[in-house]
């Protein structure tokens, strides 16, 4: 009996012991980087439970937990960790960036980069946070290697221009396609007063979380038909399992034009005007009379008028940000939620933008198998536009009016008598307000089959509503009436449904495979009206009703429908050979019923050759992969009608009336593109990682529209002929040059080269010339074709150009001559650049943060079309760029500019005299911050609080003799400058706040 009681008793004390290990207490610990500084706001979750808890200023936490349980800590930007709970833990955080097993969105799913055999280019939330910037895409400028990012101009509302690894083609559309978290998104163009708006406008950088690139066709391949110009992930932010968190940021800036030109005074203006009166015609009365005409009453002779009317166009821009973020959730449901505020002034006379935005990502899981959710976002932009470039009273053609000219007269009205029309009459008399709703959404459901196998099922909706009013009192430059109104509307709508299937599983600790298989089905639908209505009472009434007559109006509705089935397979062997290959097949309404359908392929393969034993435990190179990819894309961006045979209403005399207006085409189809890919990934001593890839892709099957014989009752018919390549090689370099306990040191340096080539063209490869580009086989896309400017005769100061005839053995003539008419064109440079970089540096020091980042573009010029005007030593009467004064006026003058003579035409056509490199660097963004520390932060309940300074666009280097290297005309033309408005340099400062 003894014996037995002493057992008793040996059992009854391990189970009270195991009772009080089992007992839930409350533990505490600490959270740091692996310096050993604090991290605030980490998220600590007892994996399994509802169990959360966040850490203070101090990076410490309490928690209550079972010793031994599983401890889940996390921090963006940190790598995640697990930890066995303990009475008192220290807990350390790296750095996730740069990390191989950094997951990337890739169509339908994500994957880690290790094992990525796709060409993706990312940034994230961290990259493009804090840049003052109205729209998403300026914020990744320099940052992604192969992408070439433009604004059109420096209006707030100025159209963007992304090329993924240069241009794909020479008709069709060449911009990406957009999908926000897995919506294609509507990007049409649909501004009516001849410059285009940025539809991307509407996205808010606060709730991105991460910008995912495809440029390879391995990687695109899977958006079949619409993946040939590169495919662009946007991932919205999501609510983490954790406590609950709220952020603000609030930011003020200040904005200049980056550049301002030089222009003639009025003592100049004067000086060379009677020079070239005297020169042109054999005296000064032409200009004097001008004089007199422009001065309006004053004395120009003692030059009581010098309007710098440039300064009249640019103002001082200012841009407030407000937005603010809640996100969190348990075990069960995830949530986030946010607004944002931006107001910009630009730094254009009454071009401004006001923006909000909002944002609501919540999922649920409802059992183990079944999760549900919906994103949701809505955003509100009004724009206050400014006409185009080409117009006369867009502010920036101001520069062309007389420095003798009033701006304003005495009593603060616009001076209607000018050399040309007034702008500043329709900034006091006209409005064109454009404003933009944007309605995106999706609900989702995925469903647990087995665990290695998932459905998910998505709808999607994107509905992006505009209206535009336009107003033009009786007073307004070019008004026949007593006033006039233009007012439109256009709903763009897309839905989509997508089904797909998902395999993920390992066999045998070696053999993993994932696939996804699913269907797709894609509706468009356009509607747009708009009306036009004259003769208004007076200037009180400004919209349709208020007109006498309502004398245009028009309306009209397309739609397009994509339906789709795709597949991928990856397939990895010992986490050392990676397989992959994918296929869509896709079929559109806008194409012939012959070639409705297309089958896109890609495959692709990696060799992770580290994981070799020979090479496992290298700690020189610690990583090294090779790389290569095919696959085939296509180009729908052609429009909705261009296979089928039109006709169109022709009414007379008040009755309707058909017309036959295009030739179906029964065989057209999308642009075809191939493209191959080969590169190399290498790591050294964990602190360097290195990227090279060579590209080349082949378009074949451009739309063109061919002649026809007028016996066809048509004047021509849209066919797919001709072929371009564009090839070149990319190279990232990611480095971690100092990583110590209180200063970190990380660099990224990207480098592109790029060469794009006509390789056919269409009827027997003629040449297809526009008003100042070629597009010729061997030569780059639409390649400058200019007359050569060959300077000035210094015997006479006549402008010279080189013949550029054909000798007898076929050479061309170099010899030069003053008659304009006898000189030929010849291809003379690239509207595109073929060298772009990229050097981003991130510092940090304590509390203290140092960002900046340099871009920088070679290869390219810029046609300024406006210099025929401008730069032609006063040949009429515009004002003149300040170089004009180096005019020759002596024989034996060595100068580039001709003899000044009105009206005399010396110098004035169109040649390369105006073309000019575009080459520069670019101080892109530069950020400084400091996080207050001590106890008055966490009294308040914050968990950080951080200052920062950040600019844009403060630094340029360019021998660029325009406004800038960048800015480009907004209503026609590729490479031009035509009074286009130079991209803003911003300051702003501001505060990020978290609770």
């Amino acid at each position: 009996m003894r014996i037995k009681f002493k057992h008793f008793l040996s059992v009854l004390l391990v189970l009270f012991v195991q009772l009080i290990y089992a007992q839930e207490s409350t533990l505490t610990g600490k959270v740091t980087d692996m310096g050993g500084l604090p991290i605030p706001g980490a998220n600590i979750i007892v994996k399994g439970t509802n169990i959360s808890a966040q850490t203070n200023f101090d990076g410490e936490f309490t928690i209550k937990a079972q010793r031994g349980q599983i401890l889940v800590v996390s921090f963006v930007g940190m790598k995640t960790v697990e930890v066995a709970a303990a009475t008192s833990m220290l807990i350390k955080l790296g750095d996730a960036s740069n990390q191989l097993e950094t997951v990337v969105v890739v169509g339908y799913g994500t994957q880690s980069k290790k094992k990525l055999t796709d060409n993706i280019a990312r940034v994230t939330a961290k990259d493009i946070q804090q840049i003052p910037v109205s729209n998403v895409q300026n914020a990744l400028v320099g940052k992604l290697a192969g992408v070439q990012i433009t604004q059109t101009n420096g209006k707030v509302d100025g159209g963007i221009n992304i090329r993924v690894r240069g241009a794909a083609s020479i008709s069709a559309g060449t911009q990406p396609l957009y999908v926000l978290d897995g919506i294609p998104l509507v990007t049409t163009n649909e501004s009516s007063n001849g410059a285009p708006t940025n539809p991307l406008l509407t996205l808010s950088p606060n709730e991105i979380e991460s910008i995912d690139v495809l440029k390879d066709a391995s990687s695109a391949a899977i958006y079949g038909a619409r993946g040939a110009n590169g495919v662009v992930l946007i991932t919205t932010k999501r609510g983490k399992e954790g406590k609950g968190t709220f952020s603000i940021n609030l930011s003020q800036g200040v904005s200049q034009a980056t550049n301002k030109r030089k222009w003639l005074n009025a003592d100049q203006y004067i000086e060379l005007f009677t020079e070239a009166s005297i020169n042109g015609l054999g005296d000064a009365a032409e200009a004097e009379d001008t004089f007199e005409f422009l001065a309006q009453g004053t004395d120009w002779r003692n030059r009581e008028v010098d309007t710098d009317w440039q300064d009249t166009a640019f103002q001082d821009g200012y841009n407030t940000d407000a937005d603010f973020s809640v996100s969190g959730g348990d075990a069960k449901t995830r949530y986030f939620f946010s607004g944002a505020y931006n107001n910009t002034t630009g730094i254009i006379n009454s071009n401004a933008l006001e923006r909000i935005t909002a944002r609501s990502n919540v999922s649920h899981k409802i059992s183990d198998r079944f999760t549900a959710g919906m994103n949701l976002s809505f955003s509100r932009s009004q724009i206050d536009r400014v006409q185009d470039d080409n117009s006369f009273t867009t502010p920036l053609q101001a520069v062309a009016q007389s420095p003798l000219s009033p701006a304003r007269l005495a009593d603060g009205t616009a001076n209607p008598n000018t050399l040309y029309a007034n702008y500043l009459l329709a900034i006091d008399n006209a409005f064109w307000k454009t404003l933009m709703r944007r309605v995106t959404g999706k609900v989702y459901g995925e469903f647990k089959i087995l665990p290695s196998l998932k459905a998910n099922s998505d709808f999607s909706y994107d509905l992006l509503s505009q209206t535009e009013d336009a107003w033009f009192g009786r007073n307004t430059p070019f008004m026949a009436t007593d006033g006039e109104v233009f007012a439109t509307s256009v709903n763009n709508e897309t839905y989509i449904y997508s089904n797909y299937l998902t395999f993920d599983k390992t066999f045998g600790e070696k053999h993993d495979i994932n696939a996804v298989a699913g269907i797709e089905f894609n509706k468009f639908n356009r509607r747009f009206q708009s009306v036009t209505s004259i003769y208004f009472p007076n200037d009180s009434f400004q919209t349709v009703d208020g007109g006498a007559e309502v004398n245009a109006g028009s309306g009209n509705e397309t739609d397009y429908t994509f339906v789709s089935q795709f597949g991928r397979l990856t397939y990895s062997f010992a986490d050392k050979y990676i397989f992959k290959a994918s296929i869509r097949r896709d079929g559109s309404s806008r194409f012939g019923k012959n070639e409705r359908f297309g089958t896109f392929p890609a495959f692709s393969a990696g060799w992770i050759i580290s994981e070799e034993s020979f090479l496992k435990d290298n700690t020189t190179l610690t990583f090294l992969k090779l790389k290569g990819s095919w696959g085939k894309l296509g180009n729908a961006e052609l429009g909705n009608f261009a296979s089928r045979q039109l006709f169109g209403s022709n009414p007379y005399n008040l009755k309707s009336g058909l017309s036959f207006a295009q030739a179906g085409n029964d065989n057209l189809t999308w642009e075809k593109s191939t493209q191959i890919d080969f590169g190399v990934e290498f790591g050294l001593l964990n602190r360097i990682s290195v990227e090279a890839d060579y590209y080349r892709k082949n378009t074949n099957g451009l739309l063109f529209s061919v002649p026809l014989s007028i016996s066809s009752g048509a004047t021509s018919i849209n066919q797919n002929i001709g072929e371009v390549q564009s090839s070149g090689v990319e190279f990232t370099l990611n480095t971690k040059n100092i990583d110590s306990d209180n200063l970190k040191w990380n660099t990224s340096f990207n480098i592109t080269t790029n060469e794009s080539e006509v390789l056919s063209m269409p009827n027997n490869n003629k040449d297809i010339v526009g008003t100042f580009t070629i597009n010729r086989v061997g030569e780059n896309i639409s390649s400058f074709y200019l007359v050569e400017y060959a300077g000035v005769d210094p015997a006479n100061g006549d402008a010279l150009f080189v013949k550029n005839t054909l000798n007898t053995d076929g050479s061309l003539d170099k010899s030069t001559t003053n008659n304009y008419a006898t000189a030929k064109r010849v291809i003379s440079g690239n509207p595109f650049p073929t060298l772009m970089a990229g050097l981003t540096n991130t510092i940090n020091y304590k509390g203290i943060d140092f960002s900046f980042t340099f871009q920088g573009e070679w290869g390219a010029s810029i046609y300024n079309s406006a210099g025929i005007y401008q730069s032609v030593a006063a040949d009429y009467f515009d004002n003149q760029t300040i170089d004009q004064l180096d005019r020759w006026q002596n024989p034996g003058d060595i100068t580039n500019v001709p003899q000044a003579r009105l009206y005399g035409s010396n110098g004035t056509g169109a040649s390369t005299r105006f073309l000019d490199k575009s080459d520069f660097v670019r101080l892109r963004n530069l950020t400084l911050g400091y996080s207050l520390s001590g106890n008055a932060i966490k009294e308040l309940g914050m968990t950080s609080v951080r200052l920062y300074a950040t600019g844009v666009n403060l630094l340029t280097f360019t021998n660029y003799s325009g406004y800038d290297p960048e800015a480009r005309r907004d209503d026609t033309g590729i490479g031009e400058e035509f009074y286009s408005t130079p991209p803003a340099r911003t300051i702003a400062l501001g505060v990020n706040i978290n609770f």
